[in-house]
């Protein structure tokens, strides 16, 4: 069965934002989207990121942000050569932009302001390349524990 999150209309401006970012930078973006998790959503982050295959960028600049549905949770995280080269609260400001919006109850919408300062923030890092490959699905993906 698959779960159904967004509309199709917001999925698609995630995917747009999600685009968008990576015309200004090497770095990968995915969204993962988790129901009926019962750890806390970093763990659950960091399993999926490797269940995406998100390690296996060039430059380990992938980033992942999770919602735990059920839990009302969410992660961003990125791959080491992000947390290499970026400052120890990096991700401070789209966790608290996800927050604000998510309060609201404003999903789609939280997530796509996110994304547009993580590609913002990660061009001054990895810059785009013209020969830059898309490396990884731009669409959303959805999981059970």
């Amino acid at each position: 069965m698959m779960v159904r999150f967004f509309s199709p209309e917001e999925e698609a401006q995630i995917v747009a934002a999600i685009r968008r970012a990576e015309s200004m930078t090497s770095g990968e973006i995915r969204v993962h989207v988790e129901v009926g998790a019962t750890a806390p959503a970093l763990s659950v982050a960091k399993r999926v990121f490797y269940q995406l295959g998100m390690e296996k960028t060039k430059d380990r600049n992938g980033v992942l942000i999770l919602l735990e549905v059920d839990r009302r949770e969410f992660a961003i995280i990125g791959d080491e050569g992000i947390d290499r080269v970026v400052p120890e609260d990096f991700w401070d400001t789209e966790r608290d932009v996800l927050q604000q919006h998510f309060r609201r109850g404003e999903f789609a919408t939280g997530i796509e302001k996110a994304i547009e300062q993580v590609g913002t923030k990660l061009k001054k890092f990895f810059p785009y390349q013209t020969d830059d490959e898309n490396e990884l699905p731009d669409s959303i993906s959805y999981g059970k524990p």
